[in-house]
């Protein structure tokens, strides 16, 4: 059988790469590396199959068919594509030795299990591509996310990064810098897998890991944000909407969200929906200074008088005065009220009547009650 088939090979190579050719794939000339490696293949293929027949089982060969994977995946082929061609190559195969075999007079119960034979070997050979293929997608994979890495840290770089190298970054990382962003900053354990959005890129910065969304103002693209960062049970802050070269900035009003998030215990905070908090929390120690300087004239007060003329200022200022309104939300008698307004103004004087004054005031309050103005005088007035 082996002297039947071996004067074939030359003129067989040729038919199959042109059975080979019909595929869509591979409507192209046979030139340069590609048509070098084609060949190559094929001539391999039935070489080693021979041998094999020869020796009536299995004979070492090279790892071509593991590289033509490797090389399909490389020029964005489908794998679909390289088994569809070694199944061309198996009916030609199988025609023109069948053939032959029989005009050497060779019994059809061999014929069969010669048929047998090709079509597994076909099979050997399409596995050994696959792995081929998936491991040069692994690689590809970890070089892409990789590259993505390094983008995400080129543009929350602070300060920023030259303008040619983050869009060189982008185009290795193949993703396309967009008109708008939002960074988010999670706290995330080392490790831990995170499901992204589409089209986000992530990086860890320290303890945080901070997530790149593009086209956050997209029809949806909020609520498919808020349910990624929810589902995954992890506390976030999301910074503000910025064209992309303003990464940083979004990146550093993220984690000042995340910092509030924190210090509230709750799963979520948008910088966009709390500006107020993270421009006191920006700088606690001053916010702390301010609020204890303010807030002064109630320190010499035992602890229950300055707890309830605290309140009382509180909800004064939230009433614009009035009497009656205060009353009922602090549920006492208005004259009690009347009592406490007095003896504020006894320690205020006359910023209770000036509206600079009375701004300050709450400000200070609202300092005074936020966990992140840190502890000391802040924190006791």
């Amino acid at each position: 059988m082996a002297q039947a088939i071996r004067p074939l090979l030359p003129a067989l190579a040729d038919e199959i790469i042109a059975a080979v050719g019909s595929i869509p794939a591979y409507q192209r000339p046979l030139e340069g590396d590609f048509g070098v490696g084609v060949r190559a293949g094929v001539e391999a293929a039935l070489t080693h199959l021979v041998l094999e027949i020869e020796a009536g089982g299995p004979v070492p060969r090279s790892d071509v068919y593991r590289r033509l994977g490797r090389g399909e995946m490389r020029a964005g082929r489908s794998l679909d594509a390289l088994l569809g061609a070694y199944r061309a190559g198996a009916r030609v195969t199988w025609r023109r030795v069948a053939r032959a075999c029989e005009e050497r007079g060779i019994a059809p119960a061999t014929l069969y299990l010669l048929a047998e034979s090709i079509f597994a070997y076909i099979d050997v050979l399409s596995a050994e591509s696959a792995e081929g293929y998936a491991l040069e997608q692994t690689r590809s994979a970890g070089e892409l996310e990789m590259a993505r890495r390094r983008l995400v840290r080129l543009l929350v770089r602070d300060p920023p990064a030259e303008l040619e190298m983050v869009e060189l970054a982008a185009r290795e990382a193949g993703w396309e810098l967009p008109r708008q962003l939002t960074a988010v900053a999670i706290e995330v354990p080392a490790g831990t897998a995170l499901r992204l959005p589409a089209g986000a890129i992530a990086e860890r910065a320290g303890e945080v890991l901070c997530l790149i969304v593009p086209d956050p103002l997209a029809p949806g693209r909020q609520s498919q944000i808020e349910a990624t960062l929810r589902g995954a049970g992890f506390r976030a802050g999301v910074g503000t909407t910025v064209a992309w070269r303003q990464a940083a900035l979004s990146f550093a009003r993220a984690r000042a969200a995340l910092a509030l998030a924190l210090a509230r215990a709750e799963p979520l905070v948008s910088a966009d929906e709390h500006t107020g908090e993270l421009l006191l929390a920006a700088d606690p120690v001053l916010a702390a200074e301010f609020a204890a300087a303010q807030l002064a004239p109630l320190g010499d007060l035992s602890a229950g008088g300055r707890e309830r003329l605290t309140t009382t200022l509180a909800v004064w200022l939230d009433e614009q005065g009035r009497l009656a309104a205060v009353a009922a939300r602090l549920g006492v008698h208005p004259q009690t009220v009347r009592y406490r307004v007095e003896r504020l103004r006894e320690l205020f004087g006359a910023q209770l009547d000036d509206p600079d004054g009375r701004f300050w005031l709450a400000l200070a309050l609202r300092v005074a009650q936020t966990p992140a103005a840190g502890t000391g005088s802040g924190a006791d007035a």
